[in-house]
């Protein structure tokens, strides 16, 4: 089956508020609300099609705009790679030119509207971070807390993985607790590496080992929290997308000074898992800031990192 290739857009106003487009009842997926886009044409770039897409569809005129990720989805009746581009400049007042019911949503909402099940993960992206700063060896929980809080006031950190497997439970919990404040402040994410069944607290989400992940039969957490997993091969990205996993860290992508000599995927192979992988993956092993356009080329949607940030 052919796959077909679509520019999206994701388009906010000053508001904060996403645009979106109710597709027409004769169209696929009819009557469910889209990101506005379109097919992309032989011998176009994504951008050109991006452009001329948005300018026929809702009459705005895209200015500039940046990679997001893209979205392999399959059907029953159809295959799909979604070219998810932010918007970040545009000029015009948008209008339906098709007919189609237009609608500017805060990004709270979204998730009541019905999409197509591949635009799901769009919604997903705009509520995760580009980089994720996975914590490293700490000494105490206010070591802990410190790192943390110079690497979110420096760096352009959106969101914490508590890693900190030597914790009992106890001094685990203590250690979350304290970070939430301080993501709080920064308006970070805090996710907690845990097992299945761990008191989250005020933490936004749980993030499982391969390890755990594997074990796991039914999503651990509920819809209103996020959940990760750490993946290394298509097996266990299988199964975490089985499971509903809303965002992926594929590992290592390129040598670690944490894993001398560990075979590592490449970029060839981080971008074959990445073709088979619906959800936003975060690029994780020997990676920085500068290593996010390459994951973005390769259709990734950040890079997660511990060394780049941790004791900077």
């Amino acid at each position: 089956m052919k796959r077909v290739h679509v520019a999206v857009a994701v388009i906010e106003n000053d508001r904060g508020e996403v645009l979106v487009a109710r597709r027409a009842e004769h169209q696929h997926q009819g009557g469910l609300w889209e990101f506005p886009g379109g097919k992309v044409e032989a011998g176009e770039t994504v951008m050109q099609a991006l452009q001329r897409e948005i300018r026929e569809e809702i009459a705005l005129d895209v200015q500039a705009a940046e990679p997001l990720l893209q979205i392999p989805f399959q059907y029953p009746d159809k295959q799909v790679l979604l070219d998810v581009w932010r918007v970040t400049a545009f000029a015009g007042t948008p209008q339906g030119c098709e007919g189609q019911p237009l609608r500017w949503v805060p990004l709270a909402a979204l998730g009541s509207y019905d999409f197509p099940a591949a635009n799901r993960a769009i919604i997903t992206a705009l509520r995760l971070p580009e980089r994720l700063l996975v914590t490293g060896d700490f000494a105490s929980v206010d070591d802990c807390v410190q790192r943390v809080s110079r690497a979110l006031a420096v760096h352009a950190i959106g969101g914490v993985l508590l890693r900190a497997h030597g914790l009992a439970e106890r001094q685990f919990v203590a250690c979350a607790a304290a970070l939430q404040p301080v993501c709080s402040a920064h308006g970070a994410l805090l996710l907690l590496n845990a097992p299945a069944g761990q008191a989250l607290g005020a933490a936004d989400g749980l993030h499982l080992t391969s390890g755990r992940l594997l074990q796991c039969r039914e999503r651990p957490v509920s819809d209103g929290r996020l959940f990760g997993a750490s993946c290394h091969n298509r097996q266990e990205i299988d199964h975490a997308l089985g499971l509903g996993v809303d965002y992926v860290t594929l590992s290592p992508v390129l040598p670690t000074a944490s894993h001398p000599g560990e075979p590592v995927l490449g970029w060839d192979d981080l971008h074959a898992l990445l073709q088979h992988c619906p959800v936003p993956v975060y690029a994780l092993g020997g990676l920085s800031d500068t290593d996010l356009a390459a994951v973005k080329v390769h259709g990734g949607f950040g890079v997660a990192a511990i060394s780049a940030w941790w004791d900077a």
